[in-house]
């Protein structure tokens, strides 16, 4: 399983995340700095990653379109750092490795990690 962090996450956290043996790139390091939502789903779809975002839109965009993957982990907390974005992405990975290689939409709140299976139907 792959990580594709979003631009609102910041760059370090990428290195920070594959130096612990979880492979993590950054839309910046892709080109995708300026994509379209859709574009980095579908990338990420093709290409076996799963999101890591700040942004609602990713959620609303997998609901409406009935899709299966990619999986796509919300942050709902701004401001993290760096090596707070790694902590709290080793700490969720391991508690949802399973939901998100099944396909999964995960909203992480300070204390709280949901988790809804994809697709995500009507």
């Amino acid at each position: 399983m792959r990580f594709l962090l979003d631009q609102g996450l910041p760059w370090s956290a990428a290195t920070l995340l594959t130096e612990r043996w979880i492979p993590t790139q950054h839309v910046t390091d892709l080109g995708w700095a300026a994509a379209a939502d859709e574009a980095i789903l579908q990338f990420a779809a093709e290409n076996d990653f799963v999101v890591v975002t700040l942004d609602a839109d990713f959620h609303t965009l997998l609901a409406g379109s009935g899709a299966a993957r990619p999986s796509v982990i919300r942050i709902r907390q701004e401001g993290l750092r760096g090596p707070q974005v790694a902590d709290l992405l080793a700490r969720v990975i391991e508690q949802v490795r399973i939901d998100l290689e099944r396909g999964a939409a995960v909203t992480v709140r300070p204390g709280r990690v949901g988790v809804r299976a994809l697709p995500i139907l009507p």
